[in-house]
């Protein structure tokens, strides 16, 4: 695909949408004030909710960030270019509008080749999930045209592979910290530094270091709420998201536990909820077998909450 129109409008402080491995990115100029202010204008983003800076190439992290730990290098070697966010201590010249007023910043390399070949050319770039804020992310380009319209610029790369948020690392404290989770688990992560890892995403957190810790997010139109135990799936209005069953329909949707898949398609169900007319969309629980599996309850319970 040529990209010299979407590396063109970014040079020129605009703002493109572009496919990675987990979901859309809204990506311009990492280093333009104005650009980045157009980010949070077009998305409706809370200016104390920070954005994840995107580069190609792990020499660009030294451009950001101070101090960078043994932590850092373990991981980028395992899991890099892929869905890992590292949150560090920022150098002094990153603009506050990038990490929220922190003294941190949160870096990843996507893995998709275009988000890569985009960013060899443009230089760094912030990219929170392209849609508005608080609604279903993206995994389509479909999805971020139905949210900015048909002439937005989007680089369509086809439907994304993982359909969930990277997960964010903190490596600015005593031990390193899983701020939100992602397709790469505790337990890989705990394996590749040989340390403890605690789980900080429980709880509302009033100056979030990472996006997907403060606000609501995910949500459809649709109420999602899990499905009770005794509850049969007969309600037409209701799309149900379930694990086993004898019985597939247009509105029951089985997994039989591949939650990989469940994953990829999650966003894309919700937005179909809305899109089909459905007043709820019900998920039946499942175990968390499988290292996607937390980073899917956390999902789910952020499109729940009030």
């Amino acid at each position: 695909m040529n990209l010299d129109r979407y590396i063109d409008l970014i040079k020129s402080g605009e703002v493109v949408a572009f496919p990675t491995e987990t979901v859309y990115g809204l990506g311009t100029d990492a280093w333009n004030p104005d650009a980045i202010a157009k980010v949070f204008k077009i998305k409706g983003r809370p200016s104390d909710n920070p954005l994840i800076v995107h580069i190609s190439d792990e020499a660009q992290i030294e451009d950001f960030a101070l101090d960078i730990p043994d932590h850092a290098h373990r991981l980028i070697k395992a899991f890099w270019p892929g869905p890992l966010t590292l949150v560090l201590h920022k150098k002094p010249e990153v603009l506050d509008a990038v990490t929220a007023g922190l003294n941190t910043v949160a870096l990843r390399m996507p893995e998709h080749p275009l988000a890569l070949s985009l960013i060899k050319e443009t230089g760094a770039l912030v990219a929170p999930s392209a849609n508005k804020s608080g609604s279903p992310s993206p995994t389509k380009a479909a999805h971020v045209f139905a949210d900015f319209g048909d002439d937005f610029p989007v680089i369509d790369g086809e439907a994304t592979r993982i359909g969930l948020e990277s997960t964010v690392v903190d490596l600015t404290e005593s031990f390193p910290a899983i701020l939100r989770p992602g397709s790469i688990s505790r337990k890989q992560i705990e394996e590749v530094l040989d340390t403890f890892v605690e789980e900080s995403f429980f709880h509302h957190i009033e100056k979030p270091r990472s996006p997907g810790q403060k606000y609501s997010h995910y949500k459809p139109k649709a109420e999602v709420r899990w499905l009770s135990d005794d509850e049969t799936m007969h309600n037409s209005k209701a799309l149900y998201l379930v694990q086993s069953s004898s019985v597939e329909s247009k509105n029951i949707i089985v997994y039989h536990n591949d939650l990989t898949l469940m994953a990829r398609e999650l966003y894309d169900r919700f937005r179909e909820a809305d899109i089909e007319g459905f007043t709820s969309v019900v998920i039946e629980r499942f175990e968390r077998k499988s290292p996607i599996a937390e980073a899917l309850m956390n999902r789910i319970s952020k499109a729940i909450s009030n």
